[in-house]
């Protein structure tokens, strides 16, 4: 093959100067979007968060009962669109059959924050 004989070609030594880029309506929306996404999903993640024990939980929903239980059950469930974590603590006296109880209380218990969100007594 035999050597090209154009003439290389040079870049310009001088580029004219370009106005700024214009952000549009379309772009500022987009922007505002993102960001509120970007939130929303930060406070989701936050709020999913276990930051209280099992025992905490106990201990934080045993006043709301109103009686002293002989039997503790506790477990962890999630609520809502995202997931919120709650402590279902079951605090109860058996009563006279295995199946039967003279007292019970459950309490709803935020895994993130301590709060007691409902109390229920039978």
């Amino acid at each position: 093959m035999a050597p090209s004989s154009a003439p290389p070609s040079e870049p310009p030594a001088w580029d004219p100067p370009r106005e700024p880029a214009r952000i549009g309506l379309r772009g500022v929306l987009a922007v505002v979007a993102l960001l509120a996404v970007t939130a929303l999903a930060a406070q989701s993640c936050q709020q999913a968060q276990v930051r209280i024990s099992s025992e905490r939980a106990i201990a934080i929903a045993r006043p709301e009962a109103g009686f002293a239980a002989r039997r503790t059950q506790v477990r962890l469930v999630r609520q809502g669109i995202t997931g919120r974590p709650y402590w279902a603590v079951s605090l109860s006296v058996p009563g006279a059959g295995s199946d039967e109880y003279a007292r019970l209380a459950t309490v709803r218990v935020d895994a993130n924050t301590g709060s007691v969100a409902a109390v229920n007594r039978e």
